[in-house]
């Protein structure tokens, strides 16, 4: 058979594509897959198919004359025509298994296995046993994700008024500034200056589908926004005052509010909110979100001050420890407000957000006050 002509050597499944084929008999497929290759015809994305006979090996164009005549001279007899071919479909490694091939095998069980994605930022705590080997682990985590830009290591842990956290770039770009998106909506940021924690997605979703119309919400500790956010993207006739003490975090705010088509309805305020409820927010709030763990027992008080007279919702964040979390959580917010005027109507909910370290746990609880 000459190879001149151009033949239609099969019909093509819907589940298939259309390409140029060398058709050839088996025994000179591996010439014929490698001449292709010289060539520069091959088309590697789809699979060479085969019958009882033949073998078809997939081209990206037809065959210039040119190439007629080398394939004449090396193959001989071949046919060129056009069937249909599967793809391949590339299985990806995990970092796990790509990690395996450059470490110790003794180690391969404190390979980080929590990663935290930030926009196209992964985020690990690379374990002491692990230090001398981090830039292997962050490449793995490189290659294994093809979104990935910047792998982070941490390397302190969330400290100050700004709860920012000390980060090491172990691969990739040293670039820490992303764009995230979380609840269909946008949240430009820089790890290494804000507060961002994508592990409290269901939290901003949850207190969001909470609110209702014509509230007035106090976010007073806003960061870059995803509860502030989030509410007034999801609502028509919402106020939230965002309060931060970061500038950075305010700067960003203020972009994420133009990114998310949020103008007007989310206010960015920066400044402690407990000055700030003093000279501007007292009593205008229905509710009112805490998201400070750390020291959200502390601003209590100023929360209370924001609540409208009648009272309305907190949404308190905190660490706890113990056997009973959520009990000892109850107790300590009832407390902290008979320093106030306001007293508890309801535990409308209490949950368990993420354990932090062994036996401590951050809790979320929605009270209801008066």
């Amino acid at each position: 058979m000459s190879g001149c002509g151009i033949k239609v050597l099969s019909t093509c499944k819907p589940s298939e594509e259309k390409a140029y084929c060398l058709k050839v008999t088996k025994q000179l497929g591996e010439e014929a897959i490698r001449l292709a290759a010289r060539l520069g015809l091959l088309r590697k994305d789809l699979k060479v198919r085969s019958d009882n006979v033949h073998l078809f090996v997939p081209l990206n164009q037809k065959p210039t004359p040119t190439h007629i005549g080398e394939l004449n001279e090396a193959l001989q007899q071949f046919d060129v025509g056009v069937r249909g071919f599967c793809r391949h479909i590339k299985v990806r490694r995990t970092a796990f298994e790509i990690a395996g091939d450059r470490l110790p095998p003794h180690l391969l069980a404190s390979f980080p296995r929590g990663i935290d994605y930030v926009g196209d930022i992964a985020i690990v705590e690379v374990p002491p046993e692990l230090e001398e080997h981090k830039g292997v682990i962050g490449q793995a985590i490189l290659e294994a994700d093809g979104h990935v830009r910047t792998v982070l290591a941490k390397s302190g842990a969330i400290a100050g008024v700004r709860r920012l956290r000390e980060y090491e770039v172990i691969a990739g770009s040293a670039n820490t500034e992303t764009v995230h998106r979380e609840n269909g909506c946008r949240y430009f940021l820089d790890i290494r200056k804000v507060y961002f924690s994508p592990r409290l997605s269901y939290e901003h979703s949850r207190v969001a589908s909470l609110v209702g119309e014509k509230e007035t919400v106090i976010d007073m500790f806003a960061g870059v926004g995803p509860f502030s956010v989030l509410i007034a993207k999801t609502h028509r006739d919402v106020k939230v005052y965002a309060v931060d003490v970061n500038p950075d975090a305010v700067r960003y705010l203020q972009r994420n509010i133009v990114a998310n088509g949020v103008l007007g309805k989310v206010i960015p305020i920066f400044g402690d909110v407990r000055d700030l409820v003093q000279s501007r927010l007292r009593g205008v709030a229905d509710r009112v979100i805490m998201n400070l763990p750390e020291k959200a027992s502390e601003y209590l008080d100023a929360a209370c001050e924001a609540l409208k007279p009648q009272g309305g919702v907190v949404h308190y964040y905190e660490f706890a420890e113990g056997p009973n979390p959520l009990d000892s959580a109850r107790i300590r917010f009832a407390e902290a407000l008979k320093l106030t005027k306001r007293e508890v109507v309801e535990f409308l909910s209490a949950r368990i957000v993420r354990e932090v370290a062994p036996f401590k746990w951050q809790v979320a609880m929605d009270v209801r006050v008066r």
